[in-house]
C-alpha cells in the first residue's frame, strides 16, 4: 500500500485550499501548475500560480520543494526532522524601480513580518523601448515544514492573497 509522504500530504492541501479558491470561490485564476520528479537530483518540486480574477495580472506562486535526502530521510526512517522548503514568488511588471520596489518591499514587510525580508530580483528584454522591468519577488522561509504546520496553510494562503491584492493595488 501506497504511504503518502510529507510532500504529497502537504502538495493535497495546498492544491485544494487554492483550486477551492478558483472553482468554488471564484477570487482567482489558477494560470499554471508544475508536478515534478528531478531524475537528475532525485527531488519533488511542486508549484501552482494564480492570478486575482480581475487583477492587473500580478501572478503569486506557492512552490514546495523535498531534496533527495529529505524524502530518503522520510521513506527510511533515519531520524532527523524531514521536511519540505516552502517558497513564494509573486511576479510583477515595473517601470520605476526605485519607488515601485521599496513599496513593494514595505507592503509585503507589514504582511509577513520583518523576519521574512522579501528578495526582489530585476530584469528586462534587451533592446525594449520603453524599459519595462520583470519583478520576481520571493520570499523564502527559513525552517523545513511539515505535516505540523498543515493547519497553518489556511492562514499562509491568506497572507499569501492578502499580498498578490496589494501588489495589484502597486500595478494598477
Amino acid at each position: 500500500m501506497f504511504d503518502p509522504t510529507i510532500f504529497d500530504n502537504l502538495k493535497v492541501a495546498i492544491e485544494n485550499q487554492v483550486y477551492d479558491l478558483d472553482n468554488i470561490a471564484g477570487q482567482i485564476l489558477i494560470t499554471h501548475r508544475i508536478d515534478r520528479l528531478e531524475m537528475a537530483v532525485m527531488a519533488r518540486v511542486f508549484a501552482i500560480q494564480f492570478t486575482l480574477v480581475n487583477g492587473a495580472g500580478i501572478t503569486a506562486e506557492i512552490r514546495l520543494e523535498a531534496s533527495l535526502k529529505d524524502l530518503a530521510g522520510e521513506l527510511l526512517d533515519q531520524g532527523g526532522n524531514p521536511g519540505c522548503t516552502l517558497r513564494l514568488r509573486f511576479f510583477m511588471p515595473v517601470h520605476d524601480t526605485a519607488v515601485t520596489c521599496k513599496a513593494v518591499e514595505e507592503k509585503l514587510t507589514a504582511i509577513w513580518q520583518p523576519e521574512l525580508p522579501p528578495t526582489q530580483t530585476l530584469s528586462f528584454a534587451y533592446g525594449e523601448q520603453p524599459v519595462s522591468y520583470h519583478n520576481e519577488i520571493e520570499l523564502h522561509f527559513n525552517r523545513k515544514i511539515n505535516e505540523e504546520q498543515m493547519e497553518d496553510l489556511p492562514e499562509l494562503i491568506d497572507h499569501v492573497m492578502q499580498s498578490l491584492e496589494a501588489l495589484d493595488e502597486l500595478g494598477s
